[in-house]
C-alpha cells in the first residue's frame, strides 16, 4: 500500500452521515439471521436482503451492478473465500457461510458481514470462525491515532497465526464513504509501525479473510467467486471503523448486541 495516497478525513456531519449508513448495513444482517438454516438457497436470503433494503430501510442496494456484480450480497459458503454469488444452492447442516451487504443511503455507503454457522459445523469450522473474528476485533482494537495500518494488520494476523491459520493477502479493507472502496487499503497483515499513521476522521473497513489451511487463492471462471486454491475452510468478517479522538468507533455494531462474541471495546491499557 502507498501510504502517501491522500486519505480523506470527515468532518463531524459526515461522520454521522457514515454512522447512519453503517448502522442500517448491520441492520440487514441482523434480519437475515433467522433465515440462514439448511434447505434455504442463497437466492433466496439475496431477495430478502433485496426486498428488506429497498422496501424497510429505503436505501440502495450497493453491490447491484458494481462492475458488472449481478446480486445484492456475497454468500461465501465453506471454502468460498469471498465474493460468492447467490444461487439455487441449498445450505446444508454442517455449513459456515459469509454474508457481506453493503446499500447506499443518502450518497454514503453502508458495508458489513458476518459469518453463520448452518446446523452444527465441525470443530474445526467453529475454531476458524471464533478465531477470525477474534482477529477482526484484535485488528479493531489497535485502531488510535498515531497507530498505524501496520499495528492493525499485526494485530490481526498474530491472532491467525496463534490458531495454525493462515491471513489471506489478495483482498484487503479499504476506505469508505461517499465512495465504496477508497483509500487507505487496509492489508490484514503488516508489520508494527509500518504504514499510514491513522487520524482522527478515517474511516475504513477492517473485513480480515482467514483460510484454515493455507493462504493461496483462485477466481473461479464467473468472475467474481474466489475460493480457497486447497479447498480447506475460510471465514471472513467485517466491520467499518472510524478513527476517534481517543480510539475508535465501530460504525456498524450489531443492533441485537454482540451475544457470545466478545464485545469489541477500546484496551484503554494500550491507548
Amino acid at each position: 500500500m502507498n501510504a502517501r495516497k491522500q486519505v480523506t478525513i470527515r468532518m463531524p456531519a459526515e461522520i454521522e452521515m457514515a454512522r447512519k449508513a453503517g448502522r442500517l448495513a448491520a441492520r440487514i444482517l441482523e434480519m437475515i439471521t433467522p433465515h440462514v438454516k439448511a434447505g434455504v438457497t442463497t437466492d433466496e436470503l439475496d431477495r430478502l436482503c433485496h426486498d428488506y433494503i429497498v422496501n424497510e430501510l429505503q436505501a440502495i442496494p450497493a453491490n447491484i451492478g458494481y462492475h458488472g456484480y449481478p446480486k445484492t450480497i456475497c454468500a461465501s459458503v465453506n471454502h468460498v473465500i469471498c465474493h460468492g454469488i447467490p444461487s439455487d444452492k441449498k445450505l446444508r447442516d454442517g455449513d459456515i457461510v459469509n454474508i457481506d451487504v453493503a446499500l447506499i443511503k443518502d450518497g454514503w455507503f453502508g458495508d458489513t458481514s458476518r459469518m453463520y454457522c448452518v446446523g452444527q459445523p465441525s470443530i474445526l469450522a467453529k475454531r476458524l470462525v471464533k478465531t477470525t473474528y477474534e482477529a477482526m476485533r484484535a485488528g479493531i482494537r489497535a485502531v488510535r491515532p498515531g497507530a498505524t495500518l501496520g499495528d492493525v494488520g499485526h494485530a490481526i494476523q498474530t491472532v491467525a497465526h496463534r490458531e495454525g491459520f493462515s491471513v489471506v493477502r489478495e483482498y484487503c479493507g479499504h476506505g469508505i464513504g461517499t465512495v465504496y472502496h477508497d483509500e487507505p487499503q487496509v492489508l490484514h497483515y503488516g508489520r508494527p509501525g509500518e504504514g499510514l499513521v491513522l487520524q482522527p476522521g478515517m474511516i475504513f473497513t477492517i473485513e480480515p479473510m482467514i483460510n484454515a489451511g493455507k493462504a493461496a487463492s483462485t477466481q473461479l471462471p464467473d468472475g467474481w467467486t474466489v475460493v480457497t486454491r486447497d479447498r480447506s475452510l475460510s471465514a471472513q468478517w467485517e466491520h467499518m471503523v472510524l478513527v476517534t479522538d481517543d480510539g475508535f468507533e465501530v460504525l456498524t455494531p450489531w443492533p441485537e448486541g454482540y451475544g457470545e462474541y466478545p464485545a469489541i471495546e477500546l484496551d484503554r491499557a494500550a491507548a
